[in-house]
């Protein structure tokens, strides 16, 4: 191959999907290929008009518009037109005009239509929409990994090792010891008329039993968990493993329609190498100081890094995490009542953000805040109070969890209220959408009851769907915040990078990337009346009713998964090279694939963004 035809392939083939042909092929595509120039303002393609070749921007800019004359888009170097109406036997659709002097290379028709014929990866990357390539990446191309062992595939019914070992609340501690014994399980389920009522563990006999002296006649019953936590049949092995992590427990009965079907257990998931979490909150639980949390939770970065090695997807890796940095909360509040005595009146710890949403990657700030019973008294009660908030967000800060920038925390008065103020805090949110407000409304809006009185938090929530779901004029201000962000792709489909700064040339993936979807969804939410808080759940909720259509939904789902799966690869990384994880990724960490379907999330974006700015402008929330 010559150095014109090197310098060619150079370019061809470092841009999808050219780069997915095998590299024999490369110097008999190179040789088809023929160059044309086309000055500003000419027009190549027309409505009507036949095309008979894929043409590949090598310098320059083109603008797509339809019959009508509307923009679809903008195509800058190394994008590609032609293709659709090549598929439809050459018939044009769309005029294609030059924004600037431009160099084209030109595929001919017959040659594009026998790469398609012969490489089904090439001919799918011009038959599918963007949301739909981003389905598929997600279904099992989006890079290497151990697919085999993402527990969110795994149906629990398939990690059964057998049927439960069951038996009636009248049998006695030394009944289930021998069933125990001969059945070879170290739990069993207690079951009366077919329901599960209890279960009876190895370790509940030990503690519970010889060690306090109960006597073996006695009926299981006296030792055994009452109603304890367990899961439907038709779950996967994920959602047994978070469970274990919310709840603390080591056996989860599985139940199909009310009835126990078997017992899942963490020895099961030990199998897997994503079960080490489970283990991870039992440590948390153990520890007895703030000294003891930090240690614990100095290892969440190594859970991060074997999701990511075992190809998890980022919806349930940012569960696991957000269910870690939930257990060190909790077990800091119960340390801090140890110390103050019980509570004075009721009270909720909120938390906000990311870890409201379950959607925490690695370590970040705190954003929390304490909800008070209208008993509440400052003088009385005010100084218990302080000293716990203090005591929470300053253990919080030492495993990790940095102090709020904005302090936004408890250990802030203003944060620190009984119900009648926060309800208060809303109603002049909602009732005055000022940018201070909705700065609040944007941290606010993402709130969930961590520990305490949830009565009292649904007291709130409830007063807040209520306000906002008919508030048009709020809404409209909501909508207007939510185009604060915008994904970083430019007016040709290049990537936008920073400019300047400790983060000169990377893209922000967290401000740039997921936080568009995580306003967008927040808004489609409030403005349906849906009390759900995880951006993937929004967006489910709204799905079809009005608002947002049931495609949009779904290619907004698409883009956020794939988005954040790119997030927490970069961030595995840096983990990995002893760095800090971060949400600042240079181009070059990117293959040609990923970079390809990056600009697909974007895009997916861009447009429910123009959607919303569009029905935002007509009054549509009305």
């Amino acid at each position: 191959m010559d150095a014109e035809h090197s310098e060619i392939c150079d370019f061809v083939f470092a841009h999808h999907p050219f780069d997915r042909l095998p590299k024999e092929k490369w110097a008999e595509v190179v040789k088809s290929l023929s160059l044309e120039y086309q000055r500003r303002g000419s027009t190549v393609l027309e409505p009507g008009a036949s095309n008979t070749a894929l043409h590949v921007i090598r310098s320059g800019a083109v603008e797509i518009r339809d019959a009508q004359g509307a923009v679809l888009a903008q195509l800058g170097e190394g994008d590609v037109f032609g293709a659709r109406s090549l598929l439809r036997g050459g018939k044009v659709k769309h005029s294609v005009t030059m924004l600037e002097d431009t160099l084209l290379y030109q595929l001919p028709g017959e040659v594009f239509s026998s790469l398609c014929q012969r490489y089904p990866q090439f001919a799918y990357y011009f038959q599918a929409e963007g949301g739909q390539r981003l389905r598929d990446a997600l279904n099992g191309n989006f890079g290497p990994g151990e697919a085999n062992a993402e527990l969110a595939t795994i149906p629990i019914t398939k990690m059964l090792q057998r049927a439960a070992v069951m038996l009636p609340s009248s049998a006695s501690i030394a009944n289930a010891a021998q069933a125990m014994t001969a059945q070879r399980v170290s739990c069993i389920l207690v079951v009366d008329n077919g329901q599960l009522i209890g279960i009876l563990t190895d370790r509940d006999i030990r503690s519970r039993g010889v060690a306090v002296g109960v006597s073996v006649d006695q009926p299981i019953t006296s030792i055994m968990t009452p109603t304890p936590h367990s899961i439907a049949s038709n779950v996967y092995a994920f959602d047994a493993m978070l469970a274990m992590v919310r709840h603390n427990v080591h056996h989860l009965p599985v139940l199909d329609h009310g009835r126990p079907v078997g017992v899942i257990s963490a020895t099961d998931l030990m199998r897997q190498r994503t079960a080490s979490p489970v283990f991870l909150v039992s440590d948390i639980d153990k520890q007895t100081d703030v000294e003891g949390l930090a240690r614990v939770s100095a290892q969440l970065p190594k859970i991060l890094v074997s999701m990511v090695d075992a190809d998890a997807t980022a919806h349930s890796t940012a569960k696991i995490i957000s269910a870690i940095g939930e257990a060190l909360t909790c077990r800091l509040l119960d340390l801090a009542q140890e110390k103050l005595g019980p509570p004075p009146v009721p009270f909720v710890w909120l938390t906000a953000g990311s870890l409201a949403r379950y959607e925490q990657t690695a370590h970040s700030d705190q954003d929390n805040a304490l909800l008070l019973d209208d008993a509440f008294d400052p003088d009385l009660h005010g100084a218990y109070f302080e000293q716990l908030s203090r005591l929470v967000c300053d253990g919080l800060n030492a495993c990790g969890y940095v102090y709020c920038p904005g302090n936004v925390m408890a250990s802030n008065t203003q944060w620190r209220q009984p119900l009648r103020v926060w309800k208060r805090y809303f109603n002049e949110w909602i009732g005055s959408p000022e940018p201070k407000a909705l700065m609040h409304v944007s941290i606010f809006f993402d709130l969930r009851c961590l520990y305490g009185a949830e009565p009292l938090y649904q007291q709130l929530q409830l007063h807040v769907t209520h306000k906002t779901a008919s508030n048009h004029i709020f809404l409209a201000y909501m909508a207007a915040n939510a185009l604060h962000y915008h994904p970083p792709l430019g007016f040709f489909r290049n990537l936008v990078l920073v400019r300047g700064g400790e983060h000169d040339q990377t893209l922000d993936l967290k401000h740039r990337g997921v936080i568009p979807i995580v306003d967008l969804a927040r808004v489609y939410a409030l403005s349906s009346g849906s009390a759900d808080i995880t951006t993937q759940d929004r967006l489910a909720a709204v799905a079809g009713k009005g608002e947002l259509s049931a495609q949009g939904a779904e290619d907004l789902r698409d883009a956020f998964e794939f988005i954040s799966v790119t997030r927490l690869r970069h961030q595995a990384r840096r983990i990995k090279s002893g760095q800090i994880a971060d949400n600042f990724m240079a181009p070059s960490e990117l293959s040609n694939f990923e970079r390809e379907h990056l600009k697909d999330a974007f895009r997916v974006v861009l447009t429910l963004q123009a959607a919303l700015e569009q029905r935002y402008q007509s009054g549509r929330f009305q």
